[in-house]
């Protein structure tokens, strides 16, 4: 029979007793998560958010009464006692627990609710199928690994707010119900009861109204901002996430970038304890696709990419020689010690992924440690040739060499995919490192081969670099952004620009997007119209907390870092959502079921 709490105040939570509280009477309350009867002792692992502690139910201390409550427990009971903390004899200490020194002798036990056999385990040791623990999350929740990722999660939101509140940050909530814009993906769409046939849309994020909280004067805003996006679910991607949003007036772009990688270095302290050294580097967008194929290279280890086109010039492999001629790239790489790890089958299959990528193919070397190479290519290249090759890429006993040629930016995105690939096969990353880098000055624009047009490489309000604006007119596709990424170990962890604040530049930029006057005014006349009252040069960043939290806690899913994730195909398994709705409802918004 469960019981109410009456006066009993607990005293603390279960895993914050130490060996200094031997010998003090405590009240604590939680989870039963074991129970072990040894015939006339029983021992109860006693479960809260802090963690275990093991009580010890003795029949030469309890009255009857007590001991036949402490019989009756289960799993995930909810149970309180009143004890005395004592110290473990030697043989009984466990190393595995954070009280494994300690036990409570208990003198009193309140049984505060029964619980029916749980569907899921709640230890960490079950591999449970991910649909289940989506469908219970409230028990999944209970687990010791999610409990942590909470409490870590609460931890760098803190940081975080304490960081930007420090440099004299305000913040600021804006409107979820907003209006429809152009940002990327899909917008979330509620329909008006009071306006028929309009709607509002969810925010894919806050961008307009913090550029307009920057014309209201409010100079420095933050706020952790829920945001929207109607797209197909993967692990790395939810309908609805969290970014820290902030937003600047009267800077450039190392004035943003300063004020975040503080609040990184805020985190890292504070969760990691680690000690972060600032300022940290910067790398243009062009350097880091020459460099590792990628606007998000992972910095954790090497295998830069090399431009052999002046070597494949006369080297006498067509395949490499028309490339060049055509005014394609051909494109080098090195893994250091790699040709004893990887097999001719190992190495066919590399060239099968790199396809998938666009590209026709992949050459491979691998030298082996006497010397001799096994090679797709050797064959075709004169000696002199290939020892220049060797030479150029500094190649070595043990090394193995990879070679793409195609379009520039499709070849260097292949090998920069095989970068990756190889890193992981080759385990070249230290999962305990953590580098985080800006890359800078990304391209304004985008062609748009399918909506035949350009489309905003970051957003629409991003302000192109100065020494560009004369190549906005004849030569947009060259034109340069102020904008700028945050990469933590080959994970964008946010974007960020600075901003375009005139209204005939802003106009402009709509021109070069497809839009026409009208409807550029019809989309976003509320901001052109505020940009004709005194706006200030301004720019911000947004970085998300759910993707920093995966990195936080090596995990690989967005869903083991959110308390209520949706799952894969964007459905709430525990709450049945989305769900059908009454008639009734359908009929006040003007809508009809299909």
């Amino acid at each position: 029979m469960a019981e109410f709490l009456g006066n009993w105040k607990r005293d603390c939570r279960c895993a914050e007793l130490t060996e200094q509280d031997i010998g003090r009477e405590v009240t604590l309350m939680g989870w039963v998560s074991r129970v072990r009867n040894m015939g006339g002792i029983l021992f109860v692992w006693l479960r809260d958010r802090s963690g275990l502690i093991q009580l010890v139910f003795d029949t030469n201390h309890l009255d009857e009464k007590t001991y036949s409550l402490a019989e009756s427990l289960r799993s995930e009971f909810v149970l309180a006692v009143r004890g005395l903390v004592k110290k473990r004899d030697a043989a009984a200490v466990n190393d595995k627990l954070k009280t494994g020194t300690i036990e409570v002798e208990v003198k009193e036990a309140k049984l505060l609710n029964e619980a029916a056999t749980p569907p899921i385990y709640t230890d960490d040791g079950a591999n449970e199928n991910e649909a289940v623990r989506l469908k219970y999350r409230y028990l999944d929740l209970r687990r010791p690994s999610m409990q942590k990722m909470l409490q870590v999660r609460s931890k760098t939101v803190n940081a975080i707010r304490r960081h930007m509140i420090a440099e004299g940050f305000i913040e600021v909530e804006t409107p979820i119900m907003t209006k429809s814009t152009p940002e990327g993906a899909r917008d979330f769409l509620v329909p008006s009861r009071l306006h028929p046939g309009e709607f509002y849309a969810l925010p894919q994020s806050p961008q307009i109204y913090k550029q307009l909280l920057m014309l209201s004067g409010m100079d420095r805003y933050f706020q952790f901002a829920k945001c929207f996006r109607d797209e197909d679910s993967r692990a790395d991607r939810q309908p609805e996430f969290t970014q820290l949003d902030l937003e600047m007036s009267f800077v450039e772009p190392k004035d943003v970038q300063t004020i975040v990688e503080g609040a990184f270095k805020e985190v890292f302290q504070e969760v990691k304890g680690l000690d972060i050294s600032l300022p940290l580097p910067r790398m243009t967008w062009k350097e880091a696709m020459e460099s590792y194929g990628s606007d998000k290279p992972d910095l954790r280890y090497g295998m830069k990419i090399k431009n052999m086109n002046d070597w494949a010039n006369d080297c006498g492999f067509s395949i490499f020689e028309t490339a060049v001629n055509e005014g394609k790239r051909v494109c080098a790489m090195k893994a250091d010690q790699a040709s004893g790890q990887l097999s001719r089958k190992e190495m066919d299959a590399l060239g099968e992924f790199v396809k998938t990528y666009h590209v026709k193919g992949l050459a491979w070397l691998a030298i082996n440690e006497d010397g001799s190479l096994r090679s797709s290519f050797a064959k075709f290249i004169p000696q002199d040739k290939m020892d220049e090759l060797l030479s150029m890429m500094e190649a070595k006993p043990g090394d193995a060499l990879f070679l793409i040629a195609d379009k520039r930016l499709t070849a260097l995105n292949a090998m920069g995919q095989l970068r990756v690939k190889l890193a992981k096969q080759l385990n070249l990353a230290d999962p305990e490192a953590y580098c985080l880098t800006w890359i800078t000055e990304f391209p304004l624009l985008e062609w748009n081969e399918e909506a035949g047009r350009y489309t905003a490489a970051h957003h629409p309000f991003t302000m192109p670099m100065e020494e560009d604006f004369s190549l906005l007119e004849d030569h947009p596709e060259q034109v340069r952004a102020k904008s700028y990424d945050l990469v933590l170990n080959g994970v964008e962890m946010g974007s960020g620009s600075i901003r375009i604040h005139a209204s005939d530049l802003q106009e402009k930029m709509f021109s070069l997007l497809g839009f026409t006057h009208e409807e550029a005014w019809t989309r976003f006349g509320f901001l052109l119209e505020a940009f004709k009252y005194g706006t200030p040069p301004h720019g911000g960043f947004a970085f998300g907390v759910d993707r920093l939290m995966m990195q936080l806690l090596g995990t690989d899913s967005l869903r083991d870092v959110i308390a209520f994730p949706k799952a894969q195909n964007a459905s709430c398994l525990m709450m049945d959502t989305p769900s059908e709705v009454a008639e009734e409802q359908l009929t006040q918004l003007h809508l009809k079921r299909n």
